[in-house]
């Protein structure tokens, strides 16, 4: 017996050696011939450098003006001596206007909150007009100019592109704010040329994630964490000034390569799906799956027959959920069964509580999967330090936990219920910079003997309806 488990030994190193060194040169063909093809024909990161020095001269025009207007003596001196003349700065306005062929130019006193534009002074601005935030967003700044997509002031039919300079006195106090204005039409119309010309997805995202500006085709999505497959990248893309990653989306392949534009504090992204057209790459890619396929049944059978004796440590570890830790639902039953007969010898009561997260799905809309799971990860572990060791967690699925509270009646299980409640709500979970808030509601029963199992789970999940029919953050007695 001893000389037949060395010779498996031996013979199962053979087959995996060979299978893996075969896996390896198949691999290291066709990665050598796909990577010929991704030079010649997908270079993302040249790319990205042409479109950002056409953008440099093309799109850095406005903010060259818009500095030239701040610096100008003419405005400085006409704002400091009272605006006693407004028809010197309205011409003054038109001329840049015409001048630079912008759709708008304009300034903006902070002493009179006047708006002036080359048609004349149209408003005073206000912090109670939401049209206006721009404004004290801008002047308030800790950076000279800031860049932002809005509805003109002057045409709210008219969506431009606003670079919004502050304007500063001799002493360096802001005393204003001028810029020009850029058709949105015209900047869509640059992309376009340039999605023509390399036949690749080109867009700008802020650095919050929101996407300011694309060309056609690019679909519905307002943000990156809306775009299916890249979302799990959105904090990566959005933490570093440039950066290339491949994402999968409904079965196609996708490289983005990004880069900070630090003149408009934006990323520019540009985005391409792979492309096999290569016979020969396919045909390769087949047969390195076959030989993968096959050596792995070889690996999996022999693997199979040498790890039974961990067959015990397997299975516990498969009634675990891996991501909270908590008691799968599969092996729930078998659990309930058992503490279910010691609490009926020691003539003990056993309590149940069933806790439902509330409005789950909006921490999943916004914070994305990776904050839904660090929640009910965070959740599990609030739950279980406020549990007793002879106290058993389950996630019955999804949002949901049940706890069974061996030696606990409705009345004490439903102030353990509250005390978890409070614990939950009154610590913020931690992700990344933000803290996401979160309570919950719960249903209690108590078990009768003799009691089907289904039969208590109805009654605890018809108490957890009630508790959720009520509002945020309420707790129901079956």
């Amino acid at each position: 017996m001893p000389g037949k488990k060395i010779y498996f030994a031996v013979v199962l190193c053979i087959l995996l050696v060979v299978g893996f060194l075969t896996t390896s040169f198949v691999s290291f063909y066709v990665a050598r011939q796909s990577l010929e093809q991704q030079i010649s024909e997908s270079t993302l990161p040249l790319t990205s450098d042409n479109i950002y020095s056409e953008i440099q001269r093309d799109l850095l025009q406005p903010i060259f003006i818009s500095s030239l207007m701040a610096q100008d003596t003419f405005v400085r001196d006409w704002t400091l001596g009272g605006e006693n003349d407004p028809e010197q700065i309205i011409r003054y306005l038109s001329e840049i206007q015409m001048r630079y062929d912008t759709v708008t130019a304009y300034f903006i006193s902070d002493k009179t909150r006047n708006y002036y534009h080359p048609t004349g002074m149209i408003k005073q601005v206000s912090r109670d007009d939401p049209a206006d935030f721009w404004y004290f967003q801008a002047r308030d700044n800790q950076k000279p100019y800031e860049i932002n997509v809005d509805h003109d002031t002057a045409d709210r039919s008219r969506l431009a592109v606003f670079v919004n300079y502050q304007v500063r006195d001799y002493d360096g106090n802001v005393i204003g704010i001028t810029g020009v204005g850029l058709s949105v039409n015209s900047v869509t119309r640059l992309i376009e040329t340039y999605q023509k010309r390399y036949g690749r997805t080109i867009y700008f995202v802020d650095q919050e994630g929101r996407i300011t500006l694309h060309g056609s085709g690019f679909g519905t999505s307002e943000t990156l964490h809306d775009r299916d497959g890249i979302r799990i990248h959105a904090t990566q893309i959005l933490t570093s000034p440039g950066s290339s990653i491949t994402y999968e989306d409904h079965g196609e392949t996708y490289f983005v390569n990004s880069r900070l534009v630090p003149e408009f504090g934006w990323l520019l992204l540009v985005e391409q799906k792979e492309h096999i057209g290569d016979q020969q790459i396919e045909t390769t890619f087949l047969i390195n799956i076959a030989i993968s396929l096959l050596i792995t049944a070889i690996v999996s059978i022999a693997a199979y027959l040498t790890i039974r004796n961990y067959q015990n440590r397997l299975e516990e570890l498969a009634s675990r959920d891996k991501l909270t830790g908590a008691c799968n639902r599969q092996v729930f039953d078998l659990v309930f069964e058992g503490v279910a007969k010691s609490c009926k010898r020691r003539a003990e009561p056993l309590g149940i509580v069933c806790i439902d997260l509330d409005e789950f799905k909006e921490v999943n809309d916004t914070f994305g999967h990776p904050g839904g799971d660090a929640t009910l990860k965070e959740v599990a572990t609030t739950i279980r330090h406020h549990s007793r060791e002879s106290d058993t967690l389950c996630r019955w699925g999804g949002d949901e936990f049940v706890l069974l509270l061996p030696g606990l009646n409705r009345q004490e299980a439903m102030t353990k219920a509250r005390e978890i409640a409070d614990a939950i709500r009154e610590h913020p979970i931690r992700f990344g910079r933000d803290n996401i808030l979160v309570t919950v509601s719960a249903g209690i029963t108590e078990y009768r003997d003799g009691e089907e199992f289904e039969t208590l789970i109805t009654r605890v999940d018809n108490a957890l309806y009630t508790a959720k029919n009520t509002g945020r953050d309420h707790i129901s007695v079956a």
